[in-house]
Parts: C-alpha cells; structure tokens; sequence
C-alpha cells in the first residue's frame, strides 16, 4: 500500500487546461491563425477542395483558397507548469457545423475572425456563441490587398454589442494572435467580474 501512495505522490501535477474556440466564416484564416499561436504541430484536418463543392462552397473574394477544415483544427500553448491553453479551429461551412456544439462544450470562450472581404459570413458563428452565452471577441483579419474599414464601422456592420471587443489582427503574425487571446481572456474576466490585471 505505501508503495502505491509514494507512486501517485510522485505523479507531476496535471495542469488545467482552457479551451478556446477559433471561428469564422469559409476562408476567414482560422487555420492560419491556430498554426501561428501553437507551439507543437497542429492537428489540422485540411482537404482539398474539389468540383464536389462546386455550387455549396462559395469561393467569391476569396478565389485562391484551395483547402477547407472538415472538422477542426487543433494546437495549445503553454502558459507555465500549471497552464495550457487549447485551441480548436472550427469548420467554416454550413454542412460541417454539427460538430460546434461537441467542439464548444467546456469552452472558455471564442475568438471569430472577421473578413472583411467577406464580412457576412461571421453572422453565424456570433450568432451562435451569443445564443449560447459563450464570451468571444471579434478579430478583424487584415488581409493583404483587402479594403480596411475602421473598427467603428465594422462594428455597425456586424451589429455587435457593445461590450463585445472588437480587435484589428493579422492571423499569421504569432504576437497579433496572442493579443487577440489575451483580449478574450480579459473580456471574460471582466463578465465574471475578477481582477483584470493592468499592463
């Protein structure tokens, strides 16, 4: 018996784990931007598109994508010996979104990734993480070429409350990202009314 205590004794703590869901519309750049903040290799379930999605897959404004997640992308980031955070990409189309409430339970909150080339196409995903009363901020993905509007306008278009953060990124860039991240989490500290640290 004493043996079997000092075993579990010796056993490393296991950290917690936050989960963090990263959504938005077909091509909106979840993928990218799950790849650029994880520290190991991410899990990605990419396939090509293919004449099948002719007529279903809506590729206007964003005509070079060749790929689509099926069912999610996943990386993590760890914060200290006590702290990791997981990320899971959602699907971006219609027919892949009975897999968001498996994807979503335990969820701490929600970043959608807003394309302004595109922009209708996050209603969805912040529709659904306002039904649900899941906290999420929204990241305006700055992609190269793409017309910028300022953060107010944006705002407007998407009719989001205004407690809601809105935040310019660029999915590819590591230090863009984790800024997003740290907005969400200060976003729901502050709805479960705890200290939001300073600096």
């Amino acid at each position: 018996m004493d043996s079997v205590r000092s075993d579990r004794e010796a056993l490393p703590p296991v950290p917690l784990a936050l989960k963090i869901l990263i959504a938005g519309g077909f091509g909106a750049g979840k993928t990218t931007l799950v790849s650029s903040l994880s520290e190991v290799r991410p899990l990605q379930t990419e396939e090509v598109l293919t004449g099948a999605g002719v007529g279903t897959d809506d590729v206007s404004g964003v005509e070079e994508k060749a790929t689509t997640t099926v069912a999610m992308d996943f990386g993590r980031i760890t914060i200290n010996d006590d702290l990791q955070v997981y990320l899971f990409g959602t699907p971006g189309q219609d027919r892949f979104w009975f897999l968001w409430d498996e994807l979503a339970f335990g969820a701490l909150g929600a970043v959608v990734l807003a394309d302004t080339r595109r922009l209708a196409d996050c209603f969805p995903s912040i529709d659904y993480f306002e039904q649900r009363g899941i906290p999420f901020v929204v990241g305006v993905n700055c992609f190269d070429g793409a017309r910028r509007f300022s953060l107010e306008a944006v705002r407007d278009a998407l009719d989001l409350d205004p407690g809601v953060p809105l935040v310019l990124c660029d999915a590819r860039d590591r230090q863009s990202g984790k800024l997003v991240l740290i907005e969400l989490v200060e976003h729901v500290a502050r709805q479960r009314g705890e200290p939001v640290p300073v600096g």
